[in-house]
């Protein structure tokens, strides 16, 4: 399987009801399929994988942020 459709299988599964581990493992797999897409983006300046790879950024985002838990003020 293409590292792209990685990517848009990963971007298009559920979120919710993850456990902390799954959510530690997707946040991994999230920072795995970024640098892979990088990689190839360095060398081809492709559009779409810049947009692709940034809707992966926003996706693993908003997993950091639960599993960092909020901030007391």
């Amino acid at each position: 399987m293409d590292f792209t459709e990685l990517a848009i299988e990963f971007e298009n599964r559920k979120m919710s009801n993850m456990s902390t581990s799954d959510r530690v493992t997707a946040s991994r797999e999230a920072k795995d399929l970024i640098l892979r897409i990088n990689e190839v983006y360095k060398q081809t300046k492709d559009v779409k994988l810049m947009d692709l790879m940034k809707r992966i950024t926003e996706k693993k985002k908003k997993i950091d942020k639960r599993l960092k838990g909020r901030l007391e003020v």
